[in-house]
């Protein structure tokens, strides 16, 4: 067996994000996580994706994959990749939220077209409004390596309600 390895993990509270976002629409909340105001979500810490740009109906994350989100075939595992495109179709659905609405992922096709390994580098991921809807909105998203290939694609369905 290799040697062990270690990695450290912070995060802030969630709830006290959750309540700051709250207080902001959509957009407000997105741009304040982006410019270090609000606390990005916990997710973010683990995976380490960074949310770099949000304007209505479009998000920009960065993530640089480490060994530590390897699969048993030595490459990042799926998840990563699922769960950044995850977030950026979803946080494109939120920035055109006016205060008061929030959203959860119904359904995300993931299609993956290259391996993504730690030394590909930054990745960076990019998230789009397709249709607003009251009820139900969609995002499409793709995940491209520093030279601006495609690893994956994804769409998303979110479902769209009002926060009490």
């Amino acid at each position: 067996m290799g040697g062990a390895r270690s990695k450290t993990i912070q995060w802030y509270d969630p709830l006290a994000s959750a309540a700051a976002g709250r207080e902001l629409s959509g957009l407000e909340h997105l741009q304040a996580v982006a410019e270090g105001n609000v606390p990005p979500a916990p997710i973010g810490g683990l995976m380490g994706f960074r949310l770099v740009h949000a304007s209505s109906g479009e998000v920009v994350f960065r993530c640089t994959p480490d060994e530590s989100a390897y699969n048993p075939i030595g490459v990042v595992h799926g998840g990563l990749v699922c769960a950044l495109l995850d977030s950026v179709c979803g946080c494109a659905v939120q920035s055109q939220f006016e205060r008061g609405t929030a959203y959860t992922s119904l359904e995300i096709k993931v299609s993956y077209l290259r391996p993504v390994r730690a030394d590909s580098g930054e990745l960076t991921a990019r998230g789009w409004v397709t249709r607003r809807g009251r009820k139900a909105s969609f995002a499409e998203g793709d995940v491209r390596d520093p030279d601006g290939k495609v690893a994956a694609t994804a769409s998303s369905t979110c479902l769209v309600f009002p926060v009490p």
